[in-house]
């Protein structure tokens, strides 16, 4: 699988677009909607079906932020389409990452949504944390592998109210480690949202998250193209990596694009209660 490791390791998102633009790159596109039905329900009481407006401010933690887009897209006007258009124009070619900065702020504070949330976010590409910082992305940024170690106790603070963790881009490089630091010792668990390529398994961390009272359910109802192949080469291999792992290729690698799966983990009374079909409003 062709990996992007560079784009991520400079001063602001516009390699970002430029690179995974032209393939079609398209996972935000799809979690935009599916994390805003979510929330109203993460972390709500099992009793209550639809969460009142003065209850609790949610709250995210994006794992594998990078330059902040998810939480862009979460809570702002803004589409996928619009900021790649904003960060491959050739006005935004011309800018200093500072004079980039400076104008992400203006640009975002002018689409905020009413009903925003508090976002923070972990990754270990530190440039890219803090771009999304300085232009009001996310509230705390942490650049911390918790793959290799515990969590800082700052970022264990910063997520202490989190309802809903949400991983678009990074379940191919987590496994259940990253889980156990960060849901240790809390006595509820956040829900955990996750876009997950079909040519692996999330088994071991749906196991590790079920540890903490959390039942994972796949949507079976479709799956997300990703994005494009790089080549004939990185095709193949998908393809025989989703037969590997006990599923269909035909009519979404065969046809050329990578796809997600979305897997949600949330206590198992209200899974059995709320199906995910109807959180999904497609019941």
């Amino acid at each position: 699988m062709t990996r992007f490791d560079e784009v991520y390791t400079r001063p602001d998102p516009r390699s970002y677009f430029v690179a995974l633009g032209p393939l079609g790159y398209q996972t935000p596109h799809h979690a935009q909607s599916v994390f805003r039905r979510l929330l109203p329900f993460a972390g709500a009481s099992d009793d209550r079906k639809h969460p009142t407006d003065h209850e609790t401010e949610a709250v995210v933690l994006d794992i594998c932020c990078s330059y902040g887009i998810n939480a862009a897209l979460l809570n702002h006007h803004v589409t996928w389409e619009e900021l790649h258009e904003r960060y491959t124009s050739p006005s935004v070619a011309r800018m200093t990452t500072e004079e980039l900065v400076e104008s992400d702020r203006r640009y975002y504070a002018a689409r905020r949504r009413e009903d925003a949330v508090c976002v923070v976010g972990l990754d270990i590409a530190a440039p890219a944390l803090a771009y999304a910082r300085a232009v009001g992305l996310l509230a705390a940024g942490f650049a911390e592998n918790l793959e290799t170690g515990a969590p800082s106790p700052a970022l264990y603070r910063a997520t202490r109210g989190v309802r809903l963790v949400t991983v678009t881009g990074g379940a191919s490089f987590l496994s259940a480690r990253t889980f156990k630091s960060l849901l240790a010792g809390r006595l509820d668990p956040p829900w955990v949202a996750a876009f997950v390529l079909r040519t692996g398994s999330y088994g071991a961390i749906a196991e590790g998250l079920g540890r903490f009272g959390l039942t994972t359910q796949e949507y079976t109802c479709r799956t997300y193209p990703q994005r494009r192949f790089t080549d004939a080469d990185e095709q193949r291999g998908a393809v025989a990596a989703v037969h590997a792992a006990g599923n269909d290729p035909r009519g979404k690698e065969t046809d050329g694009c990578f796809h997600t799966a979305l897997h949600l983990s949330r206590p198992a009374a209200h899974a059995a209660a709320h199906p995910l079909r109807a959180l999904l409003h497609d019941g």
